[in-house]
């Protein structure tokens, strides 16, 4: 007797999160996901994304420390008039992560080395190239502001925040890993 060979591959037996379950574990299974052209990967949890969150804003503090006493040098040899010194103090809160983020074009700055994350397009897990330098200023400067904002907004009774779409994903490199190692692509 023979068996008919089936003209299409068969379906995989149990789900994306099922099949990721016995090569991950039951925690990084259920942060398995799809990027928007279908590619699988595994989502960084919370706590690795707060540690590169917290590195990298160490790494903005330390830089604007360098920058205000590298200030404080030039205004004492060449006597800066203080709305020089203001302005040129305001500007290292954008220039400092700007050329940070100049070195995360990989996604993969500081942060995102000693948490095991990197940082990538939704759409496609693409690096984030040329776009780094905004991304790291959004995440060291506009997302503590605010972070600031809706705190203030909770305690005065204000609105919510108006929904957008997400641009960019942290995915757990070592897990991501495992799971297409495994072959688990979708």
């Amino acid at each position: 007797m023979t068996v008919p060979v089936p003209s299409r591959p068969l379906p995989r037996r149990g789900g994306l999160k099922d099949r990721a379950e016995q090569v991950l574990g039951p925690r990084a299974a259920k942060r398995v996901t799809v990027f928007r052209d279908g590619t699988s990967y595994v989502e960084a949890g919370a706590g690795r994304q707060f540690v590169a969150w917290l590195v990298d804003f160490v790494v903005f503090l330390f830089g604007v420390g360098v920058g205000v006493v590298i200030m404080a040098v030039v205004d004492r040899s060449a006597n800066l008039d203080d709305g020089v010194l203001t302005l040129a103090m305001l500007a290292m809160f954008f220039v400092v992560p700007s050329l940070y983020g100049v070195c995360y074009g990989n996604g993969r700055a500081l942060g995102a080395v000693v948490a095991g994350t990197r940082l990538v397009r939704i759409a496609d897990g693409g690096r984030i190239g040329k776009r780094a330098a905004w991304a790291m200023l959004v995440r060291t400067v506009l997302m503590p502001l605010l972070l600031l904002a809706v705190l203030a907004a909770a305690f005065t009774g204000g609105g919510t925040a108006p929904g957008g779409s997400q641009a960019r994903v942290s995915v757990d490199v070592g897990a991501t890993r495992r799971l297409r190692a495994a072959g688990i692509d979708r």
